[in-house]
């Protein structure tokens, strides 16, 4: 199925999905975004930082790395996108697959175990923060353009 839109009198074709801002809104009876591309440019950015640091730099850098450049990519504007429990455990595998990587094992009991001594937060933490974050900057505004 496609979406139609008319915009100054033209109809357009859109497809099932459309990218706006760097989102792509999927055609569905809700509002629903996807997260096929943001996956996929993470684990392009990842598997870039693979190939020029390897092994070279400790894991505590590796990341510091991840935490502060490539976790942005997978989790930008997701704190108005309305996520169901299976897109968040999808967002943590995405993670967990490239802390599985980074500590050459399997077992998520040792993954997770990792992630509390390096004080890392799965997506599934974070993202109910920046939603808060967001709210509460949101009623900032409304409260001063009320003013």
């Amino acid at each position: 199925m496609c979406w139609y839109f008319e915009w100054w009198r033209y109809t357009h074709y859109v497809g099932d999905s459309i990218r706006y801002l760097g989102i792509v809104i999927v055609r569905s009876c809700k509002f629903k975004c996807s997260l096929d591309n943001t996956k996929r440019s993470f684990f392009r950015s990842v598997n870039a930082l693979f190939s020029k640091i390897g092994r070279l730099a400790s894991e505590e850098v590796f990341l510091h790395l991840l935490n502060s450049k490539y976790m942005p990519v997978l989790l930008y504007s997701l704190e108005v996108c309305p996520l169901n429990k299976a897109d968040k455990r999808s967002l943590d595998f995405t993670v967990t697959r490239c802390l599985m990587k980074l500590f050459r094992t399997c077992n998520t009991d040792i993954i997770g175990d990792c992630c509390i001594y390096f004080k890392f937060k799965l997506p599934s933490e974070i993202i109910p923060c920046k939603f808060q974050k967001f709210v509460n900057k949101l009623e900032l505004q409304r409260c001063t353009l009320s003013c």
